[in-house]
């Protein structure tokens, strides 16, 4: 299978920040923003949204990370020995706007299982999805509120996002 790029460093620092920009004018600012990236690589972006909102408005973001692996409904098939990576979410839940953060949406069953995980700790006032990629062929409704890319694929074909903090590069790529 050959490889297409289809992100480079400079296209994906840029859609990050058109992200960040969406974020907040959709929130009307950032005061009562909290972001929570999905374990792995909805972390990184995380950060670097984090980063962004606060050099673009002045204000401190809160900033967690969400372990979904419990709340896989396809754990058992995956994962005969899952690993948990750990949730840490330093912040209340309860009535807080959510902006849950990914790098790929595809049949909406990650997305399903951050939200399951985020109730278990309280009843958020809302919750919203940030994806680095959309790549169509849902399984369940859910739709993504921010879309750095949306990527029209088969379902034979593999979009990776990769991040410099995990990957050493950053970038998205098909197979």
């Amino acid at each position: 299978m050959s490889e297409r790029i289809l992100v480079d460093e400079q296209t994906m620092n840029r859609m990050l920040m058109r992200l960040s920009h969406e974020i907040i004018e959709k929130n009307e600012g950032a005061e009562e923003l909290y972001l929570v990236g999905i374990r792995r690589r909805g972390v990184p972006l995380a950060e670097r949204i984090k980063a962004n909102i606060e050099s673009i408005s002045d204000v401190t973001v809160t900033l967690g990370a969400l372990d979904i692996t419990l709340y896989r409904d396809d754990l058992k098939e995956l994962f005969p020995m899952p690993q948990v990576h750990g949730t840490n979410i330093p912040f209340d839940v309860t009535g807080k706007i959510i902006v849950l953060v990914d790098d790929v949406l595809y049949t909406g069953r990650t997305a399903r299982a951050a939200m399951d995980a985020l109730i278990e700790l309280g009843r958020p006032a809302a919750i919203r999805l940030c994806v680095a990629v959309d790549r169509g062929h849902r399984e369940l409704p859910i739709r993504p509120d921010y879309v750095g890319k949306n990527l029209p694929t088969s379902h034979s074909e593999v979009v990776k996002v990769s991040t410099v903090e995990i990957d050493g590069t950053d970038g998205v790529a098909i197979y």
